[in-house]
């Protein structure tokens, strides 16, 4: 099969590698209908991951068919439309009885594209199946439904969860990326009384309009002093950081109100400044998370639906033999206005039906 290769810092292929096989009773094999490129993908390009190793096939999110089952497999059988789930569960470790996918102990954790051979390929090879696959509601889309393998979750459970999002928040979310945008969906399920978008990128400000944003600013324009204005100086209740660098890390909490929470989403691979000298007195809850996808049946529910939008998120779609050429544009978002690329086969909307003789 074809599979896209991290091959070091810088550099990647879409080549031949091995068909994956069943390797363990709990496995199962999935042809990859839809994936796309996350941001973290984009990190590990950049060697900010070092785990990763050269030789690795990227991404950890997908949606496909159940092609072969190992023999302890129990809810899902070939022919099965499932979503891959970005966290892989073993489902009895401390962690996994406490609804802590993320930290799995047992053999999973974030282990796609990351430890073992990822989903950015023909077909692969998901380990735990039983707690890390999720059949598809009837209705939503491959194209749609991968977007819950990843950013919707993560953006619900580390940002909007994490951040404690009650009604009546003032909740700014600096930027406006696929996971930030998510989290501006997400957080409206929770009436806050305004949610202000920051980013650098005007489209992406638009997209956060589109999404449900209140207000909008550039980081130009000074987004502290905004948050300040429309909260009589007190700042806000809840930022969500979806960025990942030292400057939208300091930028957040010095946003966020005494007594308020700042939710970090974004993957960091420099140090960056924590100013306690600011902060010690200020009450000020700080949370960090790897998802955990508990949320991931729920999210599936409300996007079949119709409550979560999805197409609205994906701007550039590609067979999957040009990953390539999505990485290239998904990696240039600045200038192309990439939100979402989506990989796989075509959408099918309509059925066409021949006429009769």
């Amino acid at each position: 099969m074809k599979g896209l290769v991290f091959h070091g810092p810088g550099q990647s292929a879409w080549q031949d590698v091995p068909d994956p096989v069943i390797q363990d009773p709990t496995d199962a094999v999935v042809r990859v209908k839809a994936v796309t490129i996350c941001g973290t993908d984009l990190h590990i390009l950049k060697g900010d991951v070092p785990e990763v190793q050269p030789g690795t096939i990227l991404g950890h999110e997908a949606v496909g068919e159940i092609v072969e089952t190992g023999s302890d497999v129990r809810t899902v059988r070939p022919g099965d439309e499932v979503l891959v789930s970005c966290i892989t569960a073993c489902g009895r470790c401390r962690f996994c009885r406490q609804a802590m996918y993320g930290q799995c102990l047992g053999g999973g954790g974030w282990i796609l594209g990351h430890r073992v051979h990822g989903t950015q390929a023909e077909y692969v090879r998901v380990p735990f199946a039983d707690l890390s696959v999720h059949p598809l509601p009837a209705g939503l889309s491959a194209q749609d439904a991968v977007l819950f393998a990843d950013i919707y979750p993560t953006a619900y459970e580390v940002g909007v969860l994490n951040g404690c999002v009650r009604p009546g928040d003032t909740v700014a979310v600096v930027g406006a990326g696929p996971v930030g945008l998510a989290a501006i969906r997400t957080a409206q399920l929770y009436t806050p009384e305004r949610i202000i978008a920051v980013d650098l990128a005007d489209s992406r400000l638009d997209a956060a309009k589109r999404l449900g944003a209140d207000a909008v600013v550039a980081v130009r324009e000074d987004p502290g002093q905004l948050v300040a204005d429309l909260t009589e100086g007190l700042g806000a209740d809840v930022v969500i950081e979806a960025v990942g660098v030292p400057e939208s890390f300091e930028l957040s909490t010095g946003m966020v109100r005494p007594g308020g929470r700042v939710a970090n989403v974004g993957v960091h691979g420099k140090p960056a400044t924590l100013h306690l000298e600011d902060l010690w007195i200020k009450n000020v809850t700080l949370t960090t998370g790897l998802v955990d996808t508990s949320s991931t049946p729920t999210l599936l529910r409300l996007a079949a639906a119709g409550r979560l939008p999805t197409s609205s998120l994906v701007t550039h779609t590609f067979p999957l033999d040009r990953m390539e050429e999505a990485y290239d544009v998904f990696g240039r978002a600045s200038e192309t206005g990439a939100l979402k690329v989506v990989l796989g086969e075509p959408r099918h909307d309509t059925l066409a039906v021949p006429a009769t003789p």
